[in-house]
């Protein structure tokens, strides 16, 4: 999908794989307003204070899944940029990717040198760089990783796409002059 917002680059979305966990989120919510508005209603204080946490929890949960849908993943003419809601967001230069491969991961214990973006406790596309990429926690630590996954909804699409861009950007002619003499 192509977007005016994102500067006329491709978009890759995450949020489908997101929607059962948030609509099991809001139910989980719900259920426990009710629940505890009737336990609560001997306690008028308490019992009209439980519907306003009630309904502050489940905005807190659909802001959630709107930061998913308003931040997906970007593809420009020269980077890759990967973002995980608010809480992530890296930059992958398009001549710092060796290889895009569908890959469907569960989530695990990850290396060092790698960067785990899941959904749902999963990754569908799996980036190996030539050159390491500076990702920034979200307490501000500095790590370089060598291999990204993230998850796309569409991850064959986004790995063809990929690979498409990843080719034309190494044969873009050189702005060089040549040798110096």
């Amino acid at each position: 999908m192509r977007t005016d917002w994102a500067g006329g680059g491709r978009v890759f979305g995450y949020e489908r794989a997101r929607r059962a966990l948030v609509a099991g989120a809001v139910l989980a919510c719900v259920l426990e307003t009710l629940t505890m508005s009737v336990l609560l209603r001997n306690w008028p204080v308490l019992h009209q204070l439980v519907p306003v946490l009630g309904l502050c929890a489940v905005a807190s949960v659909a802001a959630l899944h709107a930061s998913s849908v308003a931040r997906p993943h970007l593809l420009d003419t020269d980077a890759l940029r990967l973002r995980r809601a608010a809480r992530a967001d890296v930059i992958v230069p398009l001549g710092h990717i060796a290889s895009a491969e569908g890959e469907l991961r569960a989530a695990r214990r990850r290396a060092d040198d790698e960067l785990d973006l899941p959904v749902g406790f999963r990754t569908s596309v799996t980036l190996r760089l030539a050159e390491p990429v500076t990702h920034l926690t979200l307490l501000g630590r500095r790590r370089e990783v060598d291999t990204v996954r993230f998850h796309a909804d569409d991850a064959e699409n986004a790995v063809e796409t990929l690979v498409e861009a990843i080719t034309q950007a190494r044969t873009v002619p050189s702005t060089s002059p040549g040798r110096p003499a």
